[in-house]
């Protein structure tokens, strides 16, 4: 199937190429605290860490999509890897950084179009939903590693907590993503399995799923439940709300660098 995308349409885009390379230089920055202002590192590792994430998403997203048998996804300029073309830059880019600045949760995007009815079978449809956050699941897995593999002494302390804050954000995108809500991944995974009369139903709110779930979020007894997850899977991974906590202090590097002397033991 995938003969008839050019080599043009699968050649990885310059902008996705300079985001990567913020990322591995800013990591280096991080790790050898090169930088007069490691909170400034730490910032610029994590949003183009996260960026790299994200287009990661909407590649598995698409790179599923063709192999289900949706051709037009090339001429789309999808498998670039270039987040500016996907079909809302707002939602798969700006706002989740927004989001990341802001409160530290790994929002998902939602930007490539598919032409599901170019794709047949109940599993390839659930299968690209699926992918997208299953991207962020293995991203999660790689961050963690130094945790998991026990070799966190190894790695520097700052990097530590670089490492540990944006693995925090990957599994919040997972998680929420998974929610079985109109508009989500999770709920793509369902809806090829849903009778036509339910899909039918549920549709009209699909634009507002996030929103909804957002929404709810602020309930602090659902907020308290949803944070307690976040960290049992954390824990699950070796990550300790320390390294979290000081990864999401530092990223704030607009609020001055954090004096860690008066917490350590």
């Amino acid at each position: 199937m995938t003969t008839a995308i050019s080599r043009r349409d699968r050649r990885i885009s310059p902008v996705f190429l300079g985001l990567f390379a913020i990322m591995v230089v800013s990591a280096w920055a991080v790790w050898t605290e090169y930088s007069a202002s490691p909170g400034f590192a730490v910032f610029l590792f994590v949003v183009s860490g996260w960026i790299v994430s994200l287009c990661l998403h909407e590649y598995a997203h698409a790179r599923t999509a063709l192999h289900g048998g949706d051709l037009t996804i090339g001429a789309k300029g999808y498998l670039t890897l270039n987040p500016l073309k996907y079909t809302h830059v707002a939602l798969s880019i700006v706002l989740p950084v927004i989001f990341v600045i802001m409160g530290g949760i790994g929002l998902p995007g939602g930007a490539v179009f598919i032409e599901r009815h170019r794709i047949r079978g109940r599993w390839k449809h659930s299968l690209i939903s699926a992918a997208g956050p299953l991207t962020n699941v293995l991203f999660a897995a790689a961050l963690t590693a130094p945790f998991w593999l026990g070799a966190t002494d190894r790695v520097p302390e700052l990097f530590r907590f670089a490492l540990a804050f944006l693995a925090l954000l990957q599994v919040t995108a997972a998680i929420l993503n998974f929610l079985p809500v109109p508009g989500l991944d999770g709920y793509g995974v369902i809806e090829p399995w849903l009778s036509y009369r339910i899909r039918r139903q549920v549709e009209p709110y699909a634009p507002f799923g996030l929103l909804a779930v957002f929404g709810i979020l602020w309930i602090p007894e659902v907020n308290q439940a949803f944070f307690d997850a976040i960290d049992a899977v954390m824990r699950a991974l070796g990550v300790s709300e320390w390294d979290t906590y000081w990864g999401q202090e530092f990223f704030r590097f607009w609020q001055g660098e954090p004096d860690m002397a008066g917490f350590r033991a």
